[in-house]
Formats: C-alpha cells, structure tokens, sequence
C-alpha cells in the first residue's frame, strides 16, 4: 500500500497537479456493466482528443500506471477514459467466464461510447499486459481510421504461447492437456475458466495486429519475467515506424519508476494526437 501512495504521488508530481476533473460512468459492456471514470482537462478544447486505458489481468483502472498515464495525459489537455473490465474491479461479471475475445468486446463498446460524444476528436487507445493484447487487437480491428495511436505495455502476446505449452501467465502445467483443459484453473489467486484457455490457444495476436497502420509505441522492461521483453519487441518489428522503450531492469509492473513508463506513453500520445 505505502508503495503504491508513493507511485501515484510520483504521478501527480509528474501531471504538474493533484486535482483531476473525473466523471464516474457506467457503460454495458459484454457481461455485465463496466465502470468507468472519464478525466477531462479542466478547460475542454473543441473535439478534444482523448485515449482509452486498458488494465491487465486481475489489474484494475486504478492501478497505478492507469492512474499515472490518465493524470498525465490530462495535464497536456487530453482527456481519458479508464474502466475495468469484466470480472475486475469493480465492473460485473464472472472471473471464470472472461476470455480475450470478450475483454476485446468491453473494449469495443468503451470506443463505440466515446466515437458518439461529439465533445471527443482523435482516439488513441494503451494496454498494459493482457490490456495490452486487448489494444493491439482492437486497434488492428477498427484501423487507423478509427484509432489514431496505440501505445502498449508489456503486452501479453505470450499468452498463446502458454496456453499452448499448457501454462497460463508464468504458471507452469497448471491445466494439463492445453486440447482438453479443466472447467476452471486457478491463476494468481484467480479461477479462469475452460473457455479463458481455449480461446487462448487459438488467439490470432500478432496475425490481427497487422491490421493496424497508425502511429504505435511500444513499452516494456528487460527484468519482466511474466512477459518476457521479446514479446514487445515483435509488435515493435511487427508495426513498422514504432516508438519502442526497452527499460534496464524494469519488471512487469514497470518498478522501479512507473511515473517515467507512464511518461513515454503520454509524450507518445501528446505527439500523435495533438
């Protein structure tokens, strides 16, 4: 808990202000209604632009990172909105019936809800870890047409690739035959369900990220042992032109300095959207 105070008070140092104008929102998400808090700058500039955050897995929207890029962007005169999704903080819906493909539809509503406030412009949209997957998949869904920046955070492309050695997130042999899992397995604490792993296998990742051709930065640290660091780099070659930030010994959740990974993605978004 002190480190987390001490992360968000880094944040709040970093956005120049403590003071942030939030809206609280409920939206209908894919199971169930999602949370949500918008944050605007305090003067709204016409269309102003404006860029969703996705957490991770068991992660929520007010983790610090999520935290640390919303206050960010809002000093620069972006907006933000940041939800959890389905099954996670305080959105509804059950652990066990979460999948990628279902948090991909969470995702699409927050866009198709924020696409319709005529107050909001330019889009962008930045994951961290499975959020991560969400983003790139959406992006690669929707095109620049639709999504004018995407910034990812250790994201999660190994999830496939654990599903198929028949692990889940660093959690080695946890649901034995990956072609004939378990109803439910229990991961970091959590019990995902049958269909989390059979989707898993199959996830296009890197196949529907190629649709995306806009703007890109990509973030991840060389001390993260869920995800390893090889996994950013290929959304990196794989998105031609691509910001990438390889940080010495920052792990997953971007320790030792969250304020300085928050950072590189509100700069990247400052350029690409204003």
């Amino acid at each position: 808990m002190k480190k987390n105070i001490t992360l968000l008070l880094a944040c709040l140092l970093m956005a120049g202000s403590v003071a942030a104008k939030s809206e609280r929102l409920t939206l209908q998400g894919d199971h169930g209604l999602l949370v949500a808090d918008l944050q605007t700058p305090d003067v709204m500039p016409k269309r102003c632009p404006i860029v969703i955050i996705c957490h991770g897995f068991t992660g929520n929207r007010n983790e610090p990172l999520m935290r640390c890029l919303a206050d960010g962007l809002e000093a620069q005169g972006i907006a933000s909105i940041r939800f959890d999704f389905n099954a996670h903080g305080e959105s509804e819906g059950a652990f066990e019936k979460m999948t990628i493909p279902n948090e991909i539809e969470d995702a699409r509503r927050v866009y198709e809800f924020i696409h319709a406030d005529p107050r909001f412009g330019r889009i962008g949209i930045v994951g961290h870890s499975q959020g991560g997957v969400v983003t790139s998949m959406l992006a690669g869904q929707l095109g620049k047409k639709n999504i004018k920046a995407v910034a990812l955070y250790a994201p999660a492309a190994v999830i496939r690739d654990d599903a198929i050695r028949g692990s889940i997130l660093n959690q080695p042999g946890n649901h034995g035959d990956p072609l004939d899992p378990p109803e439910t397995v229990e991961v970091w604490g959590h019990r995902i369900g049958r269909d989390y792993i059979t989707t898993a296998f199959w996830l296009p990742i890197y196949e529907t990220a190629a649709g995306y051709k806009g703007p890109a930065c990509i973030v991840h640290g060389t001390a993260d042992r869920v995800v390893p660091f090889t996994y950013g780099l290929r959304f990196h070659q794989l998105w031609r032109g691509s910001e990438w930030h390889q940080l010495d010994r920052y792990d997953h959740g971007f320790s030792p300095d969250v304020s300085h990974a928050a950072h590189l993605g509100v700069t990247f978004f400052v350029k690409a959207l204003k």
